[in-house]
C-alpha cells in the first residue's frame, strides 16, 4: 500500500537553526532515507523550497488567479515528502516516527487508480 509522508515545519525555525545543527539533521535525514530506500520502503520523495517561493493558482469561477506565495497564511508548511510503499498504515507510521527532523509528519494513503491517472 502506498502512502505519502508530508514533512511539515516552520521555515522561520529552520532558518534560525545554527548551521552545524542543520547539517547534523541533514545527515540524520540522509541515514533515515538511505535505510528506508535500501529496505524498499521509500520509493520516492524530495525536499521542497521554502513556502515563500511558492506560486499559487486559484480558480474563482471562470477566472484563474495566479499569486506569489503559499495558498494560506500558516506558521507551518510542507517542506518535503516521501512516497512509501509498505504493507499497511502501521508500517507507514513506524517510518514516520523515525523522522529525524521532528516537527510534524502527516501520513496519508494514496488513491491508487487501476491503469494510472
Amino acid at each position: 500500500m502506498k502512502y505519502i509522508l508530508l514533512f511539515c515545519g516552520s521555515d522561520e525555525r529552520w532558518d534560525t537553526i545554527p548551521e552545524a545543527e542543520r547539517n547534523a539533521t541533514y545527515e540524520q535525514i540522509g541515514a533515515w532515507w538511505g535505510k528506508g530506500t535500501a529496505a524498499g520502503k521509500i520509493v520516492g520523495g524530495e525536499e521542497l523550497q521554502p513556502a515563500r517561493t511558492a506560486t499559487t493558482v486559484r480558480f474563482q469561477g471562470a477566472e484563474t488567479v495566479v499569486t506569489d506565495g503559499p495558498f494560506i497564511e500558516a506558521k507551518e508548511s510542507v517542506g518535503g515528502y516521501a512516497l512509501v510503499d509498505v504493507a499497511d498504515l502501521d508500517e507507514a507510521l513506524e517510518l514516520a516516527k523515525g523522522w529525524p527532523a521532528r516537527g510534524v509528519v502527516e501520513v496519508r494513503p494514496l488513491v491508487e487508480h487501476s491503469g494510472g491517472m
